[in-house]
């Protein structure tokens, strides 16, 4: 597990109509605010102001194929050559990191093929390096 030191975070909520929101700065958005919605935003966050990953090479929540089902991913990080580069699954506090978590997020890497592949839940963070398809955990999140 790689230990993930959040830095101090103030998002914009609101409630309206008996629901929270937070302001997405990515998708220049407001939206519900679920468990698994505090943990992306948290670990964007995290990505943009520690790891300096340029949030213009961010996608959120993006729409992909699979198999003709229509599947969304949580994060994903591009290369300076529009590449996938970093596939980040998100899941609320209270979801485990399991091999069924990780067999979701590689239905995800089949189609985007994407060199990192990184499980969150807000308190622990698993991370894979791609090589050749044959995935190695990795200690820490690696520099842009």
């Amino acid at each position: 597990m790689i230990k993930i030191d959040y830095p101090a975070y103030q998002p914009q909520i609101k409630k309206e109509n008996n629901s929270e929101f937070i302001f997405d700065k990515l998708r220049k958005q407001w939206i519900v605010l679920t468990p698994e919605e505090w943990v992306r935003q948290n670990f964007l966050n995290y990505i943009i102001q520690v790891k300096k990953y340029p949030s213009s090479l961010i996608a959120v929540e993006k729409e992909i194929k699979i198999n003709g089902l229509k599947k969304r991913f949580d994060i994903v990080v591009y290369d300076t050559n529009s590449n996938p580069w970093m596939l980040i699954e998100c899941k609320e506090m209270e979801v485990a990191l399991t091999e069924k978590v990780l067999t979701q997020t590689l239905g995800y890497h089949s189609f985007l093929q994407s060199k990192f592949i990184i499980l969150t839940n807000g308190i622990n963070c698993m991370a894979f390096e791609n090589n050749n398809d044959q995935f190695n955990a990795i200690s820490e999140l690696p520099n842009f």
